[in-house]
């Protein structure tokens, strides 16, 4: 294993451009795998969905929906504490997001905005290299606190055509109604079209393969569905300066890698004999700690940078122009560099503050935006699931007020034969 180490400058752009164009997880060559799918579900429903299940997954289904409330869940008693306490966190860091009514006078009219829900959300939860009960909650209760009314999980059979207890038990616990075990673009077909079994779903999130993202990302494309933000590959980078443990940094920079050979970790940092520690400790740690280490291994060699800039404030720089998906800042200041941060999509502040701890338990969502997608989306919460509805009460007074500039503006642009008029009428 070797990792890239760079010392460049944030002046010489040239030296780090081609790292800014970090993979996006291309999925053009998807679209044309993908796209006839969705549109032999939209015609054909189940009977489509049941084709597609045994030609990918070699299942022949007679059943993939579930209502989570008649089935039992039996998983340790540990599990079921763990995932208690995640749940117990994330409600009370989401309730705090809830939006409420609001009201303004403005040129004497009443002028407001209240919130209302999409009806029907679903969350798509993998079940490939790695089970992730963790994105069920993370999907699941800030849309049930939200105030949505239907929301599913949809996740690929196990072997045997079943659920997975964990998931099952993930989904009772976070208020899921109905779970569909089907897997793949012809799962997220079935939810964005409805069929005769599958009730339409309004929003879709939860990660997913390629496949599943190219599905996901098509029919947003088109308005049919709604989704968090597209997916790519997960990253981390962490700016740490001379007090950063860099086994600590090691350590962090490997649990990104584990998610994937296309996952990113990168260290920014002005500390050469930081950089050098944690080459060493990196090295160590996969030999160590073997299990998955061929994954990680191609993270690291493949997508991953130790990055030596002259100062932590470049450093900085370079993170708003990477826009990460998270961002841990380990310096002695990171109050004080937090404030610079313009672009990320969850941060973690000080030596005590692994990525881990959002990823499950601290409360806050670990469905974020990738690949420079936080210049523009923000992470996953309870607005996502919320519509602004704008409201107006003109009072006469006011509408006489102002109806001069309506009639100048609506000449303006040709529309004052009735949208003027509709005004004057009522100031007579």
């Amino acid at each position: 294993m070797a990792i890239k180490i760079k010392k460049i400058s944030i002046k010489n752009e040239s030296e780090y451009i081609d790292i800014l164009k970090r993979a996006k997880g291309d999925i053009s060559e998807a679209f044309d795998v993908v796209i006839p799918i969705l549109k032999d579900v939209e015609k054909n429903g189940d009977e489509a969905i049941r084709r597609y299940t045994e030609k990918f997954d070699k299942l022949s289904l007679d059943q993939f929906k579930f209502n989570t409330k008649d089935l039992e869940a039996n998983i340790p008693e540990d599990w079921k504490e763990a995932l208690e306490k995640a749940k117990s966190n994330i409600r009370q860091f989401h309730a705090s997001q809830l939006k409420t009514k609001s009201e303004i006078n403005v040129s004497g009219n009443r002028l407001g905005i209240k919130y209302t829900p999409v009806e029907s959300v679903a969350v798509y939860a993998p079940g490939g290299k790695a089970l992730y009960p963790s994105s069920v909650l993370m999907g699941a209760i800030p849309a049930k606190i939200a105030g949505v009314k239907n929301v599913s999980l949809i996740t690929p059979p196990s072997k045997e055509g079943g659920l997975n207890p964990v998931l099952l038990y993930a989904a009772q616990i976070a208020g899921v109604d109905t779970i569909y075990t089907i897997g793949g673009a012809q799962g997220i077909a079935g939810l964005a079209y409805g069929t005769k079994t599958i009730t339409r779903a309004e929003f879709i999130v939860g990660p997913g393969n390629r496949y599943v993202t190219a599905a996901k990302s098509y029919l947003a494309g088109v308005g049919q569905i709604g989704i968090e933000s597209p997916a790519g590959p997960s990253e981390v980078l962490i700016i740490a300066d001379n007090t950063a443990n860099p086994m600590w940094v090691a350590c962090d920079m490997l649990s990104q890698a584990e998610h994937g050979e296309d996952s990113v970790a990168i260290l920014v940092t002005d500390s050469e004999e930081l950089a050098r520690q944690v080459d060493l400790e990196l090295k160590k740690a996969l030999t160590s700690r073997p299990k998955r280490k061929e994954m990680k291994e191609r993270a690291i060699d493949d997508n991953s940078y130790i990055l030596i800039f002259p100062n932590i404030e470049e450093a900085i720089d370079f993170s708003n122009l990477y826009a990460p998906e998270h961002l841990e800042i380990i310096t002695k200041d990171f109050e004080k560099h937090f404030e610079s941060i313009i672009h990320a999509g969850s941060v973690f502040l000080g030596p005590y503050s692994p990525v881990a701890m959002g990823d499950y338990i601290s409360g806050t969502n670990h469905v974020l935006p990738t690949a420079g997608g936080s210049r523009i989306y923000s992470s996953l919460g309870v607005d996502t699931f919320l519509k602004r509805v704008t409201y107006q009460e003109i009072r006469r007074d006011s509408l006489k007020e102002l109806y001069p500039y309506v009639k100048i503006l609506s000449e303006i642009e040709g529309l004052d034969e009735e949208h003027g008029t509709s005004v004057y009428v009522r100031t007579l």
